[in-house]
């Protein structure tokens, strides 16, 4: 992909990092991300047009804090640096950083006190815009050449740059969907700042991947997991195109995927792409295991990751001569996977295989939208020509139902799960709900509560809705259904779904940088 303009984005750990990317990437500009640790020879190898710093956990004022490579400084570049970008750029070039003040978090209004090249045609001198902080220390000594383009409250370098020297640093954050015009000022300097050219498309991807995939295995022999969803069957098909018949599909049908979803897939591959698969029925073997496993939701979630790595290793054997394990590990699924500071995200994803294979399965792993946001997924999906039903199925976890059904697991639990689920989805379909929500699913609680349904007495479960909306899977608010709506779903699932009497809404909301659906 070296004959694009690119844009390093030098990431110092901040959870929204790759958000960063998928502003760069909606301009039509092509971008990498590489940590703070291998940025020199990431910026050596792909001569950038330009560099974001982002922002991260750590604070400047500490020892042996993250810092980026003096070389970047040197080079002329345009550089925007975020928040903790801003705070690394500042004492690198002689400027002071300071805690133990205010801190900001979530909404903030800037005041723009100066003209800046980064605000063309999009803010006033002398207006308030909103913007999204999260910040504890801040700047308070500017390097010399800077000046303060903006201001907030608790940040009175919330915007300054130096205009020479094309380097332009923010105290919030232009990536997430709270800061309103945060894209279009990315835009300014990925655009008109940098000049970056805007030749980077799914179309460009599809090219460039094929050309990638094949150089990986060769004549080698590829085996793709299929979940059911979307991201294993967009890779599967981009992996087809690129290797023909080098590639077997195996289907694990753990007996945990909402309705009628299994013959989809083995319609779709075997019927209409004519694509070597395997289909197996692991159902018993699942849920026996997680029977075994009693209610907690980690426990499910690692006996269905080995069981599924288990069956694998068995079918390569089958197959024979496979050197290559495919899956549709997406950007969120490697930054939730792999924590910048060994804390607790490194366990959100773990049913994900990101971090590697076990030895023994000695396979390579391909993975060909590793670098892709699910809506980009979902462009390269309609590029490659896979239906627009199945490319815009809304998102679901690789343990399925196992993880909307709290408690313990049995088959008719799962029975009654599935049903009440596929009740659910099709009202928000004849509503044309659909592709207003990001993902909608139903949870079986793990409670029973007495009802009275018609003459007798019930003593049934209860069973919760969830739907959320989003732009980027990194934030998400519930999805405000009108009580008309919730009335029906819920007088056709207690009529039509043997075992519940109640049914209930959640109308919780998922803040920044909490990226869990389950």
């Amino acid at each position: 992909m070296t004959q694009h303009d690119t844009i390093l984005i030098i990431d110092f750990g901040s959870q929204v990092t790759q958000l960063i990317a998928r502003r760069v990437r909606e301009t039509g500009v092509y971008c990498e991300i590489h940590p703070f640790q291998t940025a020199d020879a990431a910026f050596a190898r792909l001569r950038p047009k330009g560099v974001i710093l982002s922002g991260g956990p750590a604070s400047v004022t500490e020892a042996g804090s993250p810092r980026a490579p003096k070389a970047v400084f040197e080079s002329g570049l345009p550089i925007m640096a975020i928040c903790y970008g801003q705070q690394t750029t500042a004492v690198q070039l002689g400027g002071i950083v300071e805690g133990g003040h205010a801190a900001e978090f979530g909404r903030a209004d800037v005041e723009i006190l100066a003209p800046s090249a980064l605000f063309d045609g999009i803010w006033q001198v002398g207006q308030r815009y909103p913007v999204w902080m999260s910040h504890g220390d801040r700047v308070t000594a500017l390097p010399g050449g800077f000046s303060v383009k903006a201001t907030s409250e608790n940040a009175p370098f919330a915007v300054a740059t130096d205009e020479a020297r094309r380097i332009y640093t923010t105290m919030f954050h232009p990536e997430v969907v709270h800061t309103p015009d945060g894209a279009a000022l990315i835009r300014n300097f990925v655009t008109g700042i940098a000049k970056a050219k805007t030749d980077w498309s799914m179309a460009a991807y599809r090219e460039e991947m094929i050309a990638k995939i094949r150089a990986q295995v060769g004549k080698g022999r590829v085996i793709c997991g299929l979940s059911g969803g979307v991201d294993s069957a967009v890779a599967a098909v981009l992996i087809h195109e690129a290797i023909g018949d080098q590639l077997t599909c195996v289907f694990v049908d753990h007996g945990l995927m909402r309705q009628a979803e299994a013959e989809e897939v083995v319609s779709l591959f075997r019927g209409h792409y004519n694509i070597p698969l395997v289909h197996v029925d692991a159902s018993d073997l699942f849920i026996g295991e997680l029977q075994k496993c009693g209610p907690d939701p980690e426990a499910k979630r690692k006996v269905i990751g080995k069981l599924f790595i288990d069956v694998f290793e068995a079918e390569a054997r089958k197959i024979g001569g496979a050197e290559f394990l495919a899956q549709g590990t997406l950007y969120p699924d490697v930054i939730e996977s792999v924590s910048f500071s060994g804390g607790p995200s490194v366990t959100i994803k773990s049913h994900h295989n990101v971090g590697g294979l076990p030895a023994r399965m000695n396979m390579k792993l391909v993975e060909p939208l590793r670098e892709l946001f699910k809506d980009e997924v979902r462009a390269l999906g309609r590029e490659l020509g896979l239906p627009d039903a199945f490319v815009g199925r809304h998102p679901f976890p690789g343990p399925g139902l196992a993880i909307r059904c709290p408690g313990e697991i049995t088959r008719e639990k799962l029975d009654i799960l599935r049903k009440a689920d596929a009740v659910y989805l099709d009202e928000i379909r004849k509503a044309g709900l659909y592709d207003k929500i990001w993902q909608a699913f139903a949870v079986l609680l793990p409670v029973k509560t007495v009802g009275v349904m018609g003459d007798g007495r019930t003593y049934d479960h209860v069973l919760a809705l969830r739907a959320v909306t989003s732009v980027d899977g990194m934030t998400a608010d519930f999805y405000p259904f009108d009580m008309a709506f919730l009335g029906r779903v819920a007088t056709r699932i207690i009529n039509e779904v043997k075992g519940i009497n109640r049914v209930t809404y959640d109308i919780t909301s998922k803040p920044p940088g909490t990226i869990e659906w389950e």
